[in-house]
């Protein structure tokens, strides 16, 4: 709550109607709360106006809609329709199903964008507010420049497609963002990798990151994967020198139809049919992901080598859906290409409602912004709603439920920290949700990294999800060169890096020739249910600053085994949105194999609770992604 402040501008900004809604709200220039629309509907990458955000974040600031000075939304809606005329015009007489599906929604809807939009604000109150519509991934843009640390950035942002943009360069220099080039639709690294998700059985929009994951089970020595490669360089994609593409058409759906690709084609060419969703996955599929992941961190660094040649800038930002590809951007940073580089935690179009309100208030306002603040201005991605003690009591007493509640918070770290190294599974709740597709340590399930069974134990019978699935390690800050080959904070969980050699276990003869299950369940490090098979990590680091509470807790688990790193995984089963409020917690534990549930300063054991009584099987609540 900001009480007793003079507010001089506050604007509220909205990504809605496409995927991952959400609303963000500055008040006078400062990042005061932001979430997913998701986490309150309980409906993964929710689409629609995001009405619960937007009042949650309101409320968060302390005051009313009608204090409010601004609406930005993150795409200009207008020109999104010109690209569907002209694309549908270019490739005339195809699409007639897509267009007949999609036009209509337009004319009745969306062509009237500023006339619904102001419908659902008026939900919020009576003022009538203006509204700004900053270009797609000038919002990108501006939510990758303005939170970061640095005065001066080139600026990279990739995703599917926002109007006609699918990957833009730009420069940030102050309050300002030149944009320098961008490609246009259909040509796009983010729909390419989303057609390969799609082709592996996966979901477009919402299963990229498990290509991302099944990647390094490829075999990197194989000549399969170097013939991908070669198909996939060779007639899906031409790479330019500059890192812009052209795709051939002939072999993608996307661009009229009502599916990524050409489904025989791709067959021809790859000598294999789609996976279909939920069935085995073959070593084909797993050299398959290897070889697009590849193609991509090519994509990417000859993207960031332009754009450093074309700014000068010792600084790199990123943005948009691909900018959440960790492993890309590892590769990034070890370049050398940069002295540093920043990336926004909600980078897909959840954070367009973040840059969309970031680009009201620096370009049209034309309000300074300062750097003098020690690391970003994004308050650790905390930006969601937090609940009290009280509240928390109030869940476990209408549940029946059972807690011990601790005055001092290092008790229940110490407690909690303990139950980890027994190996139990720990639900972790605590302060504001996260902002951002990944857990933090506040709305987090935890676990050993050095217990073995620990992955398994996690995907299958807490995540209810594909086995081969990794897990991200949570380390002290001050711990994270005694585990990975980084050098430096890694807050975001956005960095993929090395697990220290000297904590390695040499592979076996004929590895490669294992199955999926033999190579992931191979001791790999001292930390095996957090290195990857090829000896990476996805890596948070955990500040005493950023987070006194998970820092305190993992600092006690160091103190029990000399590991000051845990396992970190998101408070959620498959399917469901991160949980939200003390109830989608302890509905969360209930329904799972967890151990124990720490919500504020109260433990709950899992054999101490009622049994938990439903009506219906719960599982239907959650479309499987």
């Amino acid at each position: 709550m900001l009480k007793g402040l003079r507010l001089k501008r506050i604007i509220l900004g909205i990504s809605a109607f496409y995927h991952d809604s959400a609303a963000a709200l500055l008040v006078d220039g400062e990042i005061v709360a932001a979430a997913h629309e998701e986490r309150f509907t309980r409906k993964k990458h929710d689409s629609s106006f995001p009405i619960q955000a937007a009042r949650y974040v309101i409320g968060e600031a302390g005051v009313k809609y009608e204090d409010v000075t601004a609406v930005a939304f993150y795409d200009k809606p207008f020109l999104k329709f010109e690209r569907l005329l002209e694309t549908y015009h270019a490739f005339a007489p195809g699409g007639l199903a897509s267009f007949q599906s999609a036009i209509p929604v337009w004319i009745k809807e969306k062509l009237f964008m500023k006339r619904m939009l102001n419908g659902h604000l008026a939900e919020l109150g009576g003022a009538k507010l203006p509204i700004y519509y900053p270009e797609h991934h000038l919002s990108h843009a501006a939510s990758a420049f303005y939170p970061s640390p640095f005065d001066d950035a080139a600026i990279v942002t990739v995703d599917g497609v926002g109007e006609w943009a699918t990957t833009t360069i730009g420069h940030g220099r102050g309050n300002q963002i030149t944009m320098l080039s961008e490609l246009h639709f259909p040509h796009s690294i983010g729909l390419l990798y989303s057609a390969f998700t799609y082709y592996t059985g996966f979901m477009v929009n919402s299963g990229e990151y498990k290509l991302m994951g099944l990647a390094p089970y490829g075999n990197p020595d194989s000549k399969q994967v170097a013939g991908f490669k070669e198909k996939i360089t060779g007639q899906l994609v031409d790479i330019r020198k500059d890192g812009s593409i052209v795709l051939n058409m002939e072999y993608f759906n996307y661009a009229t139809g009502l599916t990524m690709i050409r489904d025989a084609k791709w067959e021809r060419l790859f000598g294999v049919p789609r996976r279909q969703g939920e069935s085995k996955i073959a070593q084909v599929h797993m050299d398959l992901a290897l070889a697009i992941q590849q193609v991509t961190e090519e994509v990417v660094m000859r993207l960031c080598r332009t754009a450093r040649e074309t700014t000068k800038s010792r600084h790199l930002v990123l943005a948009g859906g691909v900018a959440l590809n960790c492993v890309a951007n590892g590769k990034v940073l070890r370049s050398g290409l940069f002295e540093d580089i920043w990336i926004q935690p909600a980078a897909g179009d959840a954070g367009g409602a973040l840059g969309a309100a970031y680009a009201v208030w620096h370009i049209h306002e034309g309000m300074e912004r300062s750097t003098k603040h020690r690391g970003d201005s994004m308050k650790n991605a905390y930006l969601g709603p937090e609940f009290s003690d009280r509240e928390i009591q109030r869940t476990i007493n209408r549940h029946g439920a059972k807690a011990s509640y601790h005055k001092e918070f290092v008790d229940v770290a110490k407690i909690a920290a303990a139950k980890i190294a027994e190996g139990k599974v720990v639900g972790w709740f605590q302060g504001r949700m996260e902002y951002g597709p990944r857990a933090l340590g506040n709305r987090s399930i935890l676990g050993d990294p050095r217990k073995p069974e620990m992955q398994k134990k996690l995907n299958v019978k807490i995540k209810h999800r594909e086995g081969f699935r990794p897990f991200a390690p949570s380390v002290l800050e001050e711990d994270i060169k005694e585990h990975f080959e980084l050098d430096r904070p890694s807050p975001y969980m956005l960095l993929v890096a090395p697990v220290r050699a000297d904590k390695r276990v040499a592979l076996p003869a004929g590895y490669h020739d294992k199955s999926l299950y033999e190579r992931l369940y191979f001791l790999r490090s001292d930390l095996p249910s957090i290195t990857h098979i090829d000896y990476s990590a996805r890596i948070q680091s955990v500040s005493r600053e950023g987070n006194e509470r998970y820092w305190r807790l993992i600092k006690e688990f160091k103190n029990l085994t000399g590991y000051g790193v845990i396992v970190n995984t998101s408070f959620n089963v498959r399917g469901e949105p991160m949980v939200c409020t003390p109830d989608d917690a302890y509905l969360c534990f209930m329904r799972t194999e967890m151990d124990c549930l720490v919500m504020g300063n109260c433990i709950l054991d899992k054999a101490e609770q009622p049994e938990l009584v439903e009506l219906g099987d719960w599982k239907q609540q959650f479309k499987l992604d």
